[in-house]
């Protein structure tokens, strides 16, 4: 099953700039306490219900890129998630994706796009997901960082709208300030990601075939209608998975294991 990494004792600079809704979380970081309650509380402070954080790192030299998360959403949700592909819909993701422009969404104005979408919004809105708050960052060695605020609401009316852009400066050093943490505490100690050991999806089990069969990452994305970095996150998973440092070892774990066949 998925589950959150365990984040070690992490101690940050303190600064003049740190709101003061963020520091039950900067202090539960400094003294080891797990982090989920001051999160889940600092969220519904800020106007949301749940907390998702994603980052695809290379943990080592020599090593490809894999996914650590960290989420205060229910596992049952996040295993339902990675199975079902939903990363190839998500507005939350498709949106941010190399946009450094925050998302504010809402699912009634992302219905009838397609019935996969829909689906996907049926789906996340029975697991409390309507609408919310979406960021993505980059940097050099941390690449492709994610954090995301939902909401049950299905709509963010003018109200919201404000009520959001007044807490903007929060929402987004919580992203910052969480991320450091994150960093120190999961990535630099060489924790494994969440979902070590778990299940490949479908959709990754298909990657992997291909990949075997001598398909790039380009002809990947072209069989199956997917864009290039959504293949690219697809292996992150499935090395994060499989513990391989890189997609040679991916396949040949997946072929010794009896996931895909020789």
């Amino acid at each position: 099953m998925i589950k959150n990494v365990t984040i070690g004792r992490v101690i940050l600079e303190r600064t003049h700039y740190a709101p003061q809704v963020l520091l039950p979380m900067i202090e539960a970081a400094e003294a080891g306490i797990a982090l989920e309650g001051p999160l889940s509380d600092i969220v519904a402070k800020l106007g949301f219900d749940s907390f998702m954080f994603g980052m695809s790192v290379c943990p080592q030299i020599n090593h490809d890129s894999q996914i650590f998360a960290f989420t205060t959403l229910p596992a049952e949700w996040v295993y339902r998630y990675d199975q079902m592909a939903y990363v190839e819909i998500d507005p939350r993701i498709l949106k941010t994706r190399d946009n450094p422009i925050p998302l504010v969404w809402d699912s009634r104005s992302e219905r009838g796009k397609d019935k996969r979408t829909d689906a996907f919004l049926d789906d996340a809105a029975a697991n409390g997901i309507s609408s919310g708050f979406a960021f993505e960052y980059n940097n050099m060695q941390f690449v492709r960082g994610v954090m995301v605020l939902n909401a049950a609401n299905p709509v963010i009316d003018e109200v919201r709208r404000a009520a959001i852009a007044r807490n903007l400066g929060d929402i987004l050093l919580l992203g910052l300030y969480f991320h450091q943490i994150f960093r120190k505490g999961v990535i630099e100690r060489g924790a494994t990601p969440f979902s070590r050991g778990a299940a490949l999806s479908h959709r990754q089990r298909e990657c992997l075939e291909l990949a075997a069969h001598g398909l790039t990452t380009e002809d990947i994305a072209l069989k199956l209608g997917i864009s290039v970095r959504t293949a690219q996150f697809h292996f992150d998973c499935i090395r994060s998975k499989l513990g391989a440092a890189n997609r040679q070892e991916a396949v040949a774990q997946g072929i010794v294991q009896g996931v895909i066949a020789a």
